[in-house]
């Protein structure tokens, strides 16, 4: 077995045993599982399979100890009203309400979410004085939510007495300064649903998102736009090696274009969609500048290890990272295999129509269960409202981040600029009213339909696509 086939089924076995401690399986269980799976390997004399699949048992210890360590480190008084300070350790999403997660300072430590009123208004980095009772999250799933980011209390509307400023990471308080200001700038030049949907496709700031405009987009099954993507990266990875491959090298390019990823990750909250891209992106970057061939299939699981390694409960409890994934599998494997089944030409077509239809079309079929699970709402529609929207959304972006920037230098210049946004957002925010009106949705599946449909997913790719052609691209120095 060659080396990169090693990693892959070493990641991939390891990344099961994470996902079968997620349920809290019995370790006894889970050795005799794994004794199992070893030996049919044994049997069909693949003696290889047989020796990784006992990185199933690392996967599944690794994510245990993880918990464990988790736990010994909290220090919480919960279900008792008490004084504590904590410091605001990430972007505060306002609206009707702020609510700020927030690191409890001594002689408590661990993350809480705090619900406070509108004003007065906090941000990152404050060092704030509580009064109230600190309750553990309930149900269960939503507890589970919130420990995959090492969350373990909450309560709401607590008393408040702001104590100093600037008391966190002083290069994350800048970048989230200069996203709330590039937002301030779409809010002062476009009206606020359009200045709303632009944030969230540029930034996925979905604040100030109306209630009304959020039903609009789920209706429609478009809500997964203004979900940080690899199309953000890849967006920043064109304009920063267009702009400065004119007249910088090649190695300070790729440095710069790394460094500016990492700063785009940090301002947005570093959610699993973002960052899956961004380590996907940044390996296929390394692969390029140091001229060796990288393998596609191999760079979404090492993706996947390095964030599970960091993380171990986002693989089932954080939906953006299962969304992202399954999403970037559907656009690789799945979109081939629908056009050889629908013998369609190698041409784009008008508008590029053939390519978005394919990837709009795997994207959704692949993640479409994981929706039907989490949301009970899924239109058949969708697909079309997509594949009309998506042409426009890339054009769109780049707009958006240049108006921000143009915001800064000169308002009355942004206003004139923001014309032409906002003729991309009154098409797109105008096929998303359509379609949220008449929207056809699709049954409950249930875990079992689930497992029975990704089983037909994955019958139906091997039938029509050759893997192996979509393993392995070269890349051009």
């Amino acid at each position: 077995m060659r080396l990169h086939d090693i990693f892959f089924y070493f990641a991939s076995f390891f990344l099961i045993g994470v996902f079968l401690a997620s349920f809290k399986i019995n370790s006894a269980i889970a050795l005799l599982l794994v004794f199992l799976i070893s030996t049919i390997f044994l049997i069909y004399r693949l003696k290889w399979f047989a020796v990784l699949s006992f990185f199933i048992l690392g996967g599944f210890f690794y994510c245990n100890s993880y918990g464990a360590l988790q736990e010994q480190k909290i220090n919480i008084p919960f279900s008792e009203k008490t004084s504590f300070s904590g410091i605001v350790v990430d972007y505060p999403q306002k609206g009707n309400a702020q609510k700020l997660t927030v690191a409890l300072q001594e002689p408590y430590f661990g993350k809480i979410i705090i619900t406070v009123k509108p004003y007065p208004s906090f941000d990152y980095g404050d060092l704030i004085k509580f009064e109230g009772i600190i309750k553990k999250p309930e149900p269960q799933n939503y507890a589970d939510y919130l420990a995959k980011d090492n969350i373990f209390g909450t309560t709401s509307f607590p008393k408040t007495e702001l104590l100093a400023e600037n008391q966190a990471s002083y290069l994350k308080s800048k970048l989230f300064k200069f996203k709330k200001n590039i937002i301030l700038n779409f809010q002062k030049t476009l009206k606020p649903e359009k200045a709303a949907f632009l944030s969230g496709i540029t930034l996925g700031e979905r604040a100030e998102f109306s209630q009304k405009l959020k039903d609009k987009m789920a209706k429609s099954g478009t809500t997964h736009l203004v979900a940080l993507s690899g199309q953000n990266i890849t967006i920043i990875v064109i304009a920063i090696s267009s702009f400065f491959g004119f007249f910088a090298r090649r190695k300070s390019v790729f440095w710069l274009t790394l460094l500016i990823i990492i700063f785009f990750v940090l301002m947005t909250g570093a959610e699993a969609s973002v960052v899956r891209a961004a380590v996907m992106g940044g390996i296929i970057l390394l692969a390029k500048q140091i001229g060796r061939v990288h393998s596609i299939r191999n760079a979404i699981a090492a993706a996947a290890f390095i964030m599970i390694l960091y993380n171990p409960k986002i693989l089932r409890f954080d939906l953006g990272f299962q969304l992202s994934f399954m999403a970037l599998l559907g656009i690789i494997y799945l979109s081939p295999a629908i056009r050889k089944f629908l013998k369609m030409k190698e041409e784009d077509g008008f508008l590029n129509w053939r390519e978005n239809f394919l990837t709009t079309t795997s994207a959704q079929l692949a993640v479409l269960p994981l929706i039907l699970i989490n949301f009970d709402n899924f239109s058949l529609l969708s697909l079309p409202a997509n594949i009309l929207i998506l042409e426009a959304i890339p054009l769109t972006m780049i707009l958006g981040f240049i108006l921000g920037i143009i915001g800064f230098i000169a308002l009355p210049l942004a206003i004139i600029f923001s014309w032409f946004v906002n003729l991309f957002l009154i098409y797109e925010l105008g096929i998303i009213d359509v379609f949220s009106k008449i929207s056809i949705p699709i049954a409950e599946i249930g875990i079992i339909g689930a497992i029975i449909y990704y089983l037909l997913f994955l019958l139906f790719t091997i039938k029509y696509n050759n893997v192996q052609n979509n393993k392995n691209i070269q890349s051009n120095n």
